[in-house]
């Protein structure tokens, strides 16, 4: 497994996919912002979108060596790879866990030490929550050992109605006691979920080891915090929404305790909102450094 010995700031590729752009024009923009960090999606598959050039996600059918050479030209490293179909539940025993073990085997071709996963937006309908912990401890044991066959670490994201409670991922967690299950913590869902950001992530704090980066509008708070359990990206820059204060106090406590890995700004990837949400994030980052 790779160390970072600091924080590192990197995009994840899907800021490009509300703009119908392709993986190589996100690696691009990415570039043209001089960041050298990047996070991106994986299809379990092919979807036409994608293969047109207008959806930045990279098929797993594709060849991870020619892709490893194209981001070692570009200056790019990968630090994760968001292989997030939903975990938690029976489509997840029978989509997600090919889906996730397909993934690691990528990521390890790649050099990339990590992969990410997610529950669904929904409680899955007529199962307890004590059930779905069992079949989720299922898929995640059918995917352990790929990861620790391949050095690859999986992160569990808060993204929907399990992944957003403590008491299930810390049970989760737990459980297992296992270096190779992890979690990707994720600034606008747990705030969007309701959660204080900083609160949540002290509960999480030592299982993390990769961040999503995410403000949110004031709008989008208003309507739907405390309704929904997640958001694909932010659509105001980061640092310019009613998130921004939760941001800064959650790096300055990864820093203030020690923590070194990477964060994915996920934004709207319009070039304003990117070059806005990195001088933002940039700041932050140096302001720590005092």
């Amino acid at each position: 497994m790779k160390n970072t010995k600091s924080i590192q700031l990197g995009l994840h590729a899907d800021n490009w996919r509300p703009l119908s752009m392709s993986f190589e024009a996100a690696c691009d923009k990415t570039v043209a912002v001089g960041i050298k960090h990047i996070e991106f999606a994986v299809l379990h598959g092919q979807n036409f979108i994608q293969a047109l050039g207008y959806d930045p996600g990279v098929s797993l059918q594709s060849n991870p060596r020619a892709l490893r050479r194209y981001l070692e030209k570009k200056g790019l490293e990968v630090t994760q790879i968001d292989g997030s179909y939903p975990m938690m539940g029976p489509n997840g025993s029978a989509f997600g866990v090919q889906y996730v073990q397909q993934t690691i085997r990528f990521a390890a071709e790649l050099g990339c030490p990590m992969v990410d996963t997610v529950d669904g937006a929904f409680e899955t309908p007529g199962l307890t929550r004590a059930e779905v912990f069992r079949i989720t401890c299922d898929n995640y044991t059918q995917c352990l050992s790929w990861a620790e066959d391949y050095d690859i670490v999986i992160n569990v994201e808060p993204h929907g109605p399990y992944t957003n409670d403590p008491e299930f991922m810390l049970k989760l967690f737990k459980h297992f006691d296992s270096e190779y299950l992890r979690c990707n913590f994720d600034t606008g869902n747990s705030f969007i979920a309701g959660h204080d950001p900083l609160k949540y992530l002290k509960t999480l704090r030592p299982y993390v080891t990769h961040l999503h980066i995410k403000d949110v509008s004031a709008d989008l708070a208003a309507a739907a915090r405390g309704e929904e359990t997640g958001i694909g990206s932010s659509v105001v820059p980061v640092g310019g929404g009613v998130n921004a204060e939760n941001i800064r106090k959650c790096m300055e406590f990864l820093n203030k305790t020690k923590w070194c890995g990477s964060v994915s700004i996920e934004c709207h990837g319009s070039d304003e909102n990117t070059r806005a949400s990195v001088v933002w994030m940039r700041g932050v980052m140096k302001s720590l450094k005092k």
